[in-house]
């Protein structure tokens, strides 16, 4: 899958075993499904998945990773695969505006890019077929990039990577999940909430100011193809000014997670938040605790991660001179389980391993 801040590839065991312990349960909603990373790996344990994002890149991951089965798609696409793995390039809106105007492609590449992505439309495939394809395009892309894993800038060197050849591979897409198909929307979570019914809701909102939209635009512009207009070195899409979530908002945060929370019809919620967000711990733990009138029953488990690869090298200006300092490396990453029912005893393995693993951690650095 793509380089993604904020990914849980390294939580995704415990958010498993979290679902696994807290009940027998069918149907999981994930209201800010990102990548998809966690939505796939809980297809594949075989919950029927119901994946949200707001951003048009993300449900199209969604739509590849939790809707698509492999037995309605993986055959066309393979054939579509090797279809589009022959096209010459051809230089066009992508290349001019990702490699030549901004630099975050090989020329090369990007003339590839074009060229596919311009079929992939032309081919008017089914939605899920399509978005199959769109990831593969995506992956790809990712692949022979030249950014430490951002699109708010590109490296001032070429990345190694950035010169070898594009090439389109299969996603890896599931068999359809035993206890039902999934299904990828694209709204708000807000409009998520209260429309998406589940047995279990998993919540992993943003953290910051920075928003994905901001973080991926080039991500979006492909799966779009809209060829919006751009701004700044990095050339994002205009929108990107206007198309703000309210969780990027510190004075908004608080009140906008309360009533996404009050929404909600799961009996049991799981949230993913880190010590670098706008809620601290015992706020966080006290919001939870505060539903269903004041009977939320609250478990957490905290585990520790190294920062992303960009935090860890220091902060850097357009030109590339360094301009500020790490100020730490690793981040504490909070599990939050509550439910109606006292989970304790249940959870109770899973905090003890977290605290273990924090020891072995803190000890090895």
């Amino acid at each position: 899958m793509i380089k993604y801040i904020g990914s849980k590839r390294t939580l995704i065991p415990v958010i498993l075993d979290v679902i696994r312990r807290a009940g027998d349960f069918n149907t999981v909603a994930d209201l800010f499904s990102g990548t998809s990373r966690v939505g796939h790996a809980l297809k594949g344990a075989g919950y029927r998945v119901l994946a949200n994002d707001h951003n048009a890149y993300a449900a199209t991951l969604s739509r590849c990773y939790v809707q698509a089965d492999a037995e309605d798609v993986v055959v066309d696409a393979r054939k579509l695969v090797q279809e589009f793995n022959r096209l010459p390039g051809r230089a066009g809106y992508f290349t001019d505006t990702f490699c030549v105007r901004s630099r975050f492609f090989q020329p090369k590449n990007g003339e590839r890019i074009d060229a596919i992505r311009d079929a992939i439309a032309a081919k008017n495939l089914r939605p899920e077929l399509e978005a199959v394809l769109l990831v593969s395009l995506m992956e790809a892309a990712d692949r022979v990039d030249s950014t430490t894993g951002l699109q708010m800038a590109y490296l001032k060197s070429w990345a190694p990577r950035a010169h070898n050849e594009l090439e389109l591979r299969i996603p890896d897409v599931l068999p359809q999940a035993a206890k039902g198909k999934g299904e990828a929307f694209c709204m708000e979570a807000l409009d998520a909430a209260q429309q998406l019914h589940a047995d279990v809701t998993y919540l992993d909102p943003p953290y910051n100011q920075h928003s994905y939209l901001g973080n991926y635009h080039v991500w979006e512009s492909l799966v779009r193809w809209d060829k919006p207009e751009v701004y700044g070195i990095a050339c994002k899409r205009i929108d990107v000014r206007e198309r703000r979530s309210v969780f990027n908002s510190r004075p908004q945060f608080a009140g906008t997670m309360k009533r996404l929370l009050e929404s909600l019809s799961s009996p049991v919620i799981v949230v993913s938040f880190n010590n670098e967000g706008y809620l601290d711990r015992s706020d966080m733990e006290a919001m939870l605790s505060a539903l269903w009138d004041g009977r939320g029953n609250v478990v957490t488990i905290e585990n520790d991660f190294k920062r992303y690869v960009g935090a860890q090298i220091g902060i850097h200006n357009p030109q590339g001179r360094k301009v500020g300092k790490v100020s730490h490396l690793r981040n504490k990453e909070f599990v939050y389980v509550v439910s109606k029912d006292d989970l304790t005893d249940r959870l109770a393995p899973l905090s003890a391993a977290a605290a273990v693993s924090q020891l072995s951690l803190f000890g090895s650095d």
